[in-house]
């Protein structure tokens, strides 16, 4: 039992789905699993276990921010065995042609983090998602007629910030697609203790063109990225 999910051993699948909102991890699990349980509320951090397809499938709330992710992702890797973890959650895109509900499938993410330079010292560590999950999730989206982009993205330690017109444009030049608050930790993790993870956002603004979704547009476009994390964790 870890100190915050709080689960006994065996009450989590080796494949978990992590939005950043507990309340998403409580849709996803109300909406798409059968026969969903919840097995912690600690600290109100939902986490759901039910099946889909007739596959056991854990949903389990992140939290905001590498350091909330670093607690959730160490623990479900470290106490209970995840093999197989995919976050779904919503970004801001950084390039114009990335349109609002469009998919972006994160390859790699940089960051402004200190979280790795503690870890790797001078080394500026690059971690990357999974390549079997990065393909599958392309190729389903695909079939499924979604506007997937697969590219790097930026995971930021800060969501208000005075420099961002000038780092958002200088990141966009250099190839990141969107911005959010969590990848990079998970797939620091993933590497280090060799299990599968991936990224899956929905763009729900965008820092170029000042558009933004309405909460009615969020909510659909998510449930369609859930559908398509689902089919491949």
């Amino acid at each position: 039992m870890s100190i915050h999910i709080g689960a006994k051993p065996g009450e989590i699948a080796d494949r978990v789905l992590m939005p950043g909102d507990p309340l998403r991890a409580k849709h996803i699990a109300e909406t798409f699993l059968e026969g969903a349980v919840c097995y912690t509320q600690v600290r109100g951090m939902y986490g759901f276990i039910g099946t889909y397809k007739g596959k056991r499938v854990s949903v389990q709330g992140s939290g905001m921010g590498m350091p909330s992710m670093h607690i959730y992702a160490s623990e479900l890797m470290q106490e209970y065995g995840a093999k197989r973890i995919i976050r779904v959650g919503t970004c801001g895109g950084l390039r114009a042609e990335l349109k609002l509900k469009d998919v972006v499938i994160a390859s790699a993410a940089s960051t402004d983090s200190n979280i790795n330079k503690c870890r790797f010292g001078p080394i500026s560590f690059a971690p990357s998602a999974d390549f079997e999950l990065l393909l599958g999730a392309y190729q389903t989206a695909r079939e499924r007629g979604m506007r997937a982009t697969v590219g790097p993205i930026f995971t930021s330690d800060r969501f208000y910030s005075d420099d961002l017109p000038e780092k958002t444009k200088m990141l966009a030049d250099y190839g990141i697609l969107a911005v959010e608050m969590e990848t990079c930790e998970l797939y620091t993790l993933a590497a280090k203790h060799h299990i599968q993870a991936l990224t899956l956002l929905t763009v729900s603004d965008n820092v170029v063109t000042d558009e933004i979704t309405s909460p009615e547009e969020r909510q659909t476009s998510f449930n369609d990225m859930v559908e398509l994390a689902l089919e491949i964790v």
